[in-house]
């Protein structure tokens, strides 16, 4: 899962991806300290798979993994070139999702490019620039299509009226994952690759001193007020937090949040948000060898996630046999949920549901 770090120059995103990856992308007080992105991979808690290497005294363990993408900070004019846009949203294009970091802090020290900080202001300014770009790709997509149309080849009326459909909300300023499309549009949409397609999380950045009273912020709320109408989620942090988490070690980070009355971390919270957003699952296989977890997205059959594992898993699949995680616990082993009769044999037609613990029999 790949996912983008975007906003306006100065809203600390480069600050958050070093504190949630620490991979140490350069943070400074100017526009455009970031050119390349950025690129950071992050292992996803799971106590599941911590509890279940326990239980099997595996070799190895492996979690599920999320990369972030640092990319450049964007500003007006972004979509015609302005501060190197062009190559800014191109690097969009290669994520699953946005991760949009908005500034809800104030800082004199901190240079913002317009001033002071508008949550509403400046979630407009990178919604247009993505959407004045879709707009020029929408516009190049129609005229293909219209010209193949000419050839009396009428498969391409649908994708014409889906382009037109789309080009009219980039028009009314509204993006593209907007709009109320069926499941084969919407697949259609998602193959386009358009930047406004691609289904957004607000992080609401604020600042230090509030990280234990974030509902009073203003910015904050004006943030969730967008997120709502959008339908998607807000995630409230402080990246500077973030940073000194990633320093302490586990009991002292649980000490930390707790001081600061705080539940969970920010990148808890936003692996959370991501997974809902882009309706992710895992299913998991365990062992002496190795306990790992494995992501898929919700409603994939079993002889497709057997072949996340391995193409042959999928090929030759006979069957699985699976647990829910919460039973194999209550059992305390496999042999003794194996006595209890809980271990299910499971078909081709099998939707596998998050924290399934499964054994897949195949034959190529």
């Amino acid at each position: 899962m790949k996912l983008g770090i975007v906003g306006l120059p100065n809203v600390g995103k480069s600050t958050l991806f070093n504190a949630i990856t620490k991979a140490g992308a350069e943070a400074a007080n100017y526009p455009f300290c970031t050119i390349e992105p950025n690129v950071g991979v992050v292992t996803v808690p799971d106590e599941r798979i911590d509890a279940l290497t326990e239980m099997y005294d595996s070799d190895k363990t492996v979690y599920a993994t999320i990369e972030f993408y640092d990319i450049a900070g964007l500003v007006k004019g972004a979509s015609k070139g302005e501060g190197l846009g062009n190559k800014f949203l191109g690097h969009i294009r290669e994520v699953a999702a946005i991760v949009h970091v908005v500034r809800c802090f104030d800082d004199p020290n901190v240079v913002h490019v317009d001033g002071v900080p508008d949550p509403a202001r400046d979630i407009e300014t990178i919604d247009l620039e993505l959407i004045f770009a879709d707009m020029d790709a929408v516009e190049r997509r129609i005229d293909k299509t219209k010209k193949a149309m000419k050839g009396g080849d009428k498969s391409f009326e649908k994708e014409l009226t889906l382009l037109e459909r789309i080009h009219a909300a980039l028009l009314d300023g509204k993006p593209a994952r907007a709009l109320d499309l069926e499941e084969d549009e919407r697949a259609a949409l998602q193959a386009m690759d358009l930047l406004t397609g691609k289904p957004v999380i607000y992080a609401a950045n604020i600042a230090e001193s509030e990280a234990g009273s974030a509902e009073e912020n203003e910015y904050v709320k004006a943030v969730r007020c967008i997120a709502e109408a959008e339908g998607t989620e807000t995630v409230v942090l402080a990246a500077k937090v973030e940073a000194e988490l990633a320093e302490l070690d586990e009991e002292d980070r649980a000490a930390f949040l707790e001081e600061l009355g705080i539940g969970e971390s920010g990148l808890d919270k936003l692996v959370k948000a991501s997974y809902a957003l882009l309706d992710l699952i895992s299913f998991l296989t365990a062992g002496k060898p190795e306990t790992r977890a494995w992501t898929i997205t919700r409603g994939m059959k079993a002889p497709q996630a057997a072949g996340k594992i391995h193409t042959d898993f999928e090929r030759g699949f006979i069957r699985a046999e699976t647990i829910a995680y919460e039973k194999l616990m209550e059992c305390g082993s496999l042999a003794a949920a194996k006595e209890k009769g809980l271990i299910r044999s499971e078909g081709k037609e099998y939707v596998v549901k998050d924290g399934d613990v499964m054994h897949f029999l195949f034959n190529v």
